[in-house]
């Protein structure tokens, strides 16, 4: 048996995919697909988040309260970033147009992406192909969103996200 060394960021955003998936039944094949990843990945990952007590192979499901936590206290911890250099992409963190109403900002915070209509500060997204899969699903796009406000926002910000996030996860 492969050893399983900890969470990697691919991990949360497959959470968050099987989350908004719950009502219907998913196939690792399909996921994968969706989200940009292999089906070994998908595997190792469902692995990684059982050992983690953050997912119930059994019954298919993910440990919502358990998930949330992490996000809300760990995740800055775990999975932190730095803002990088000016780069064209996908609005990201308060940029995103969910926040953008609520939110002020001078700095636009873009994931890089050569496709993207934005330019601004660029942050790496939590795992590469975060991008891909949030412009097929705008739910996961509000998530992954809100989840970046939790790694380069200010206090009003974080709480805003806090709120997004608990809206879809309990």
């Amino acid at each position: 048996m492969t050893t399983r060394n900890g969470m990697r960021p691919q991990d949360i955003v497959l959470l968050l995919k099987i989350i908004l998936w719950e009502s219907r039944e998913w196939q690792y094949r399909e996921i994968a697909n969706d989200l940009n990843m292999s089906i070994s990945d998908v595997s190792h990952s469902l692995t990684r988040s059982a050992v983690a007590g953050l997912f119930q192979p059994d019954r298919r499901k993910v440990a919502r309260q358990k998930l949330y936590e992490f996000i809300k206290y760990g995740l800055h911890v775990v999975f932190p970033i730095l803002p990088g250099p000016i780069a064209t992409g996908m609005r990201t963190a308060h940029s995103h147009p969910l926040y953008q109403e609520q939110f002020s900002a001078e700095d636009i915070y873009v994931w890089p992406d050569l496709n993207g209509l934005h330019r601004g500060q660029s942050i790496l997204p939590l795992y590469k192909g975060a991008a891909i899969a949030a412009q097929n699903d705008e739910n996961l796009y509000k998530l992954l969103a809100s989840i970046d406000i939790l790694r380069v926002g200010r206090p009003r910000e974080i709480n805003a996200a806090l709120s997004v996030i608990e809206n879809y996860l309990l």
